[in-house]
């Protein structure tokens, strides 16, 4: 049943729940290798640009590539099978990673599981916007993007508490099992029908992958704010990837124990990136009624805000309460990013490609942002410790923080532009479909 303008109904809810539940099983099998980076990498024998590679380039490129083309099939059939049918595939191959024995035996796996997750984001986003109003639409996507503290988090806690108790090729079994229950389940979800965020709108004929992909490319040569919207969110997701390290600084360079680290840091993540999760998205779009002003511009503050304490704590020593303070406010920060940037590129692009444009973000962000993260912060830690620097750990992820920062301006000028870019793109795509 569709809904007006203002009103959310309790299906409504309780589908966004659902979703966000599959978003976590998603986060869950793929932090699940970074996680347990203590465990793997030794039993493996892997070095640190290897690891670098198998959380990085490895998935990320199935992933992002093939993202943008389950985004464009988003908008042409099933959707909630459409994530089913992924869903299957990601949690079947989750468990054939515990089956590796080294590099090359996880590497295959990893790449078809990025094949497999690249479905769930661009077709939830095209669902979310057909189910709540676009007032609303910053704060379903926050509360579906708690899927990544959570998954995050949730990942932690089954390495501190299931890792020592089962081994961790036994947690990627039991995953991918609980996947393909979900997925299931996910079979019997009904389609919503589709519905436009512009009420102007008129329905689109049935667009081909080449129709979709042009559209795109007209909205991001028509949209500084779409672009410099993206380009922020990449920017801040270079230090997101070399965090892919955390967990080897933590036990190598600040004296924690694998598991109890895990834990620790498992129930502050969940924590900080939950509520940061609440407050990007809700506030957000308070942010956008109060001042005009696009959702970017309230990114903008958050990142500048918190920038003392992301490099601080890099720095400082364990037993200091800053630490602790910048574990917790690196979840939070990066939980208020989801909501106001996904909801901030569904509203900038065109309605007829929603899904292909959330696919084209998560492209970018992943293949540019965390592909260069996590690869090139492999390398230079093995660089690093080639030269015999002392905690090279600790001097990469100090540099991915700085270099991370170049997303404050990014999100400034979108800030600034998205009103009027928006009206700017509708009226040159409605010359443009009138002309054709």
């Amino acid at each position: 049943m569709q809904q007006d303008d203002d009103r959310i109904t309790a299906g409504s809810v309780g589908f966004l729940g659902f979703l966000t539940v599959l978003n976590v099983m998603n986060f869950v099998d793929r932090q699940l290798l970074a996680s347990f980076a203590n465990f793997i990498v030794p039993d493996l024998g892997l070095t640190n640009a290897e690891f670098g590679l198998l959380t990085g380039f490895v998935f990320i490129v199935f992933y992002s590539a093939m993202g943008l083309f389950m985004g464009a099939l988003a908008d042409m059939v099933s959707r909630t099978k459409l994530i089913a049918a992924g869903l299957t595939a990601w949690s079947v191959l989750t468990a054939l990673s515990g089956m590796a024995k080294g590099f090359l035996s996880l590497a295959l796996p990893r790449m078809f599981i990025g094949i497999g997750e690249s479905i769930m984001t661009p077709t939830a986003m095209s669902l979310l916007a057909d189910k709540f109003p676009q007032r609303w639409l910053g704060f379903a996507s926050g509360f579906y993007y708690m899927g990544v503290p959570i998954g995050v988090g949730v990942s932690l806690l089954i390495v501190g508490y299931l890792g020592p108790a089962i081994g961790w090729r036994n947690c990627f079994y039991l995953l991918g099992a609980l996947g393909v229950i979900l997925a299931v389940v996910m079979l019997f979800v009904p389609e919503p029908p589709r519905r436009r965020l512009s009420a102007s709108a008129e329905p689109a004929a049935r667009q081909s992958f080449g129709d979709l992909l042009g559209t795109l490319f007209f909205a991001l040569r028509n949209s500084p704010a779409l672009v410099f919207t993206i380009a922020g969110g990449v920017c801040f997701h270079f230090i997101l990837g070399a965090a892919t390290f955390d967990q080897l600084w933590y036990v190598q360079e600040r004296g924690f124990d694998r598991a109890e680290i895990a834990r620790m840091t498992g129930w502050i993540g969940m924590a900080g990136g939950v509520l940061g999760n609440l407050f990007g998205g809700a506030g957000g779009d308070l942010f956008m009624r109060r001042t005009g002003m696009g959702r970017p511009m309230f990114l903008f503050w958050i990142m500048l805000l918190l920038a003392p304490v992301g490099i601080a704590y890099r720095l400082v020593s364990p037993d200091s309460l800053w630490f602790w303070i910048g574990v917790f406010v690196g979840y939070f920060q990066l939980g208020s990013l989801y909501g106001p940037t996904f909801a901030t590129v569904q509203e900038l692009a065109p309605p007829r490609i929603r899904a292909t444009v959330v696919a084209f973000l998560i492209l970018s962000l992943n293949f540019v942002g965390l592909g260069i993260g996590i690869t090139a912060g492999g390398y230079t830690v093995d660089w690093l410790l080639a030269s015999g620097t002392a905690e090279p750990y600790t001097w990469t992820l100090l540099a991915f923080t700085v270099i991370s920062l170049l997303a404050v301006p990014m999100f400034f000028f979108a800030g600034k532009r998205a009103a009027q870019d928006k009206a700017r793109l509708e009226a040159l795509l409605a010359v443009r479909d009138g002309a054709g």
